[in-house]
């Protein structure tokens, strides 16, 4: 007798059958579905945040200008936001007071239009990290690094940091601290911080790039952090709110959430992507490749699910250039893309498993990045039929998986 699995693949389901005895058991922290929107939990985390005795609108005055750094890939990313403004204006400062500031390279802000209209008078700035006038100097960090950031950040009156958590190739963990640095910080930084990035699963302490990004985090005051968590298929699970000490919270709310383990490698993995395909890039693709990758059988074989077309940028493009995967590690040293931890972790599965692939690439774009294409979930059937052992990770893009 088989086990049925209904496996979300985007915004479909797809019905795969796993017989018992092969199956590789993922363990994680039982998690139980938020019983409000996200807009409500984005009130309730700014009524009892970390580190104050009182709301958030407490420590804002009426005259502030308050910057708002976004995230805009976060999922309901306008009602996360209303529920920040809305929280800014009970403090008596008037939307045109506040400036929601967006990273470069961004989806575009389609958001915008999802904006109650009383919010119509916010400012929209997309950081330019080329343009001189458009950054500060902030401070000098102990190993005598100059610090610079967007203007506009630097010279308001108050931070809120309205991010997502997730783990990330470079930093160990995405949002809070590193949405400023060097998020927000000039051109050269940024080409600098690219080429930082580990396969490895982060440990119980931050690394060097995050303790950087936490100690300018400190230089430059106060930031208010609002963190997400999410949830399964593009939904928010929780929301983690206060000063910078409540980044550490936003960590363990995480691993919480996404960590799991297996006690043994299995021979298949599948790793499915589910939620909106225009929240999919690249690196979420590569990222579900390595979290299968960490725990596969050493040419086993990995089976990445997704019904997105993510756009491939210069890395991507690199890879498709060379015979081996192996052979990109120079190439992406010597031209630092922006998408070098992306291909750096796809170049990684690729040597360690046969890579299949289900998204919306061509056919000759899917075989150029190593991997075999699949159409369909009669072909993912066939592999976990012919596989001895069988591990399936839903949301692998966002999961951490660690052999126990």
């Amino acid at each position: 007798m088989s086990s049925r699995i209904e496996l979300h693949v985007g915004q479909s389901t797809w019905a795969l059958t796993v017989r018992p005895e092969t199956v590789v058991e993922l363990t994680r922290a039982p998690v139980t579905p938020p019983a409000t929107g996200p807009r409500e939990l984005v009130r309730a985390a700014l009524e009892k945040p970390g580190g104050l005795d009182a709301p958030l609108r407490r420590a804002l005055t009426s005259d502030d200008h308050v910057a708002v750094v976004l995230d805009e890939r976060l999922p309901h990313v306008a009602e996360l936001l209303a529920g920040v403004i809305e929280h800014i204006q009970s403090a008596g400062i008037d939307p045109a007071a506040v400036t929601v500031i967006v990273p470069p390279g961004g989806p575009g802000s389609p958001w915008v239009d999802d904006l109650p209209d009383e919010f119509a008078d916010v400012h929209l700035e997309t950081h330019d990290p080329e343009e001189r006038k458009k950054l500060a100097y902030l401070a000098t960090t102990k190993a005598g690094r100059r610090v610079y950031l967007n203007r506009t950040l630097v010279e308001a009156d108050f931070t809120v940091v309205l991010t997502g958590r997730g783990y990330d190739p470079t930093f160990g963990y995405a949002g809070a601290e590193v949405a400023i640095f060097p998020a927000l910080s000039d051109a050269e930084t940024l080409v600098e911080s690219v080429g930082r990035f580990s396969i490895e699963p982060p440990g119980p302490k931050p690394g060097a790039a995050r303790t950087q990004a936490a100690e300018i985090g400190w230089l430059f005051g106060t930031p208010f952090y609002v963190q997400v968590i999410e949830g399964p298929g593009g939904t928010v699970q929780e929301v983690v709110a206060g000063l910078p000490e409540s980044s550490a919270e936003g960590v363990r709310r995480q691993q919480a959430r996404w960590h799991a383990t297996v006690d043994e490698r299995p021979d298949l993995v599948v790793a499915a992507i589910s939620g909106p395909p225009e929240r999919v890039d690249f690196l979420a693709v590569a990222s579900a490749a390595a979290a299968a990758a960490r725990v596969v059988r050493p040419g086993g074989r990995i089976a990445v699910l997704t019904d997105a077309t993510p756009p491939l940028e210069e890395g991507a493009e690199l890879l498709r250039q060379v015979e081996d995967p192996d052979e990109v590690g120079k190439l992406l040293s010597k031209r630092k893309p922006d998408d070098w931890p992306a291909a750096a972790l796809w170049a990684l599965a690729a040597g360690q498993a046969n890579l299949f692939v289900a998204s919306g690439w061509p056919t000759d774009v899917t075989e150029e990045l190593f991997a075999t294409p699949i159409a369909s979930a009669a072909e993912v059937q066939r592999l976990i039929d012919a596989a001895e052992r069988v591990l399936v990770i839903p949301d692998a893009h966002k999961t951490m998986v660690e052999l126990s």
